[in-house]
């Protein structure tokens, strides 16, 4: 009978070190860390929260990342914009509120997509976003100095208003706006 009762709390400690062990084992960090990227500019606050893939010795643009393909630009879920104040890009102005960021990569240039739709992952981007998408925003692109091993995204004050800036591998895709006043 003591053998028994033995055998049972021997039992009980093994499958609660297993469902801990595994409830542990799935709560691991992400490969692609969730990063924001954020500036105060002209006094309101602008702010990109993104995941950011690692190159891990891959080709990223063009393989990896497809050109003249929407991207997610970062990974897992949807890249969000959120703005305090409207955001004049060229002649393309985003209301304050919050948005989905997507980019077609291409090897001369990208364009910025900025969409009313932020779908609860980053892929697929579907042919119904579209009819949310503000006009598409043409970015500069050029060479990094280094390469760069995590995305990533920054937002800063630039003269006259900000810019809005993204590097990978060996790319750095910029466009400058305004705070519309």
């Amino acid at each position: 009978m003591r053998s028994h009762k033995i055998q049972l709390l021997l039992a009980i400690v093994v499958a609660v070190l297993v469902s801990f062990s595994t409830a542990h084992a799935q709560q691991k960090a992400p490969l692609s860390a969730l990063a924001t990227a954020e500036a105060t500019i002209e006094g309101k606050k602008v702010s990109i929260t993104y995941s950011r893939p690692s190159m891990r010795g891959r080709k990223v643009f063009g393989e990896l990342v497809p050109y003249n393909t929407v991207w997610r630009t970062g990974a897992n879920k949807a890249t969000v914009l959120k703005t305090e104040a409207t955001l004049v890009f060229g002649k393309v102005e985003i209301p304050a509120g919050e948005y989905s960021i997507n980019t077609v990569p291409s090897e001369n240039g990208w364009k910025l997509i900025i969409n009313k739709t932020i779908p609860s992952w980053g892929i697929p981007y579907k042919p119904e976003y579209e009819k949310t998408e503000f006009p598409r925003i043409d970015m500069k692109v050029a060479k990094t100095a280094a390469p760069v091993e995590l995305f990533t995204i920054t937002v800063a004050a630039a003269k006259g208003g900000g810019v809005l800036k993204m590097e990978w591998e060996n790319t750095s895709a910029s466009v400058n706006f305004k705070v519309k006043k």
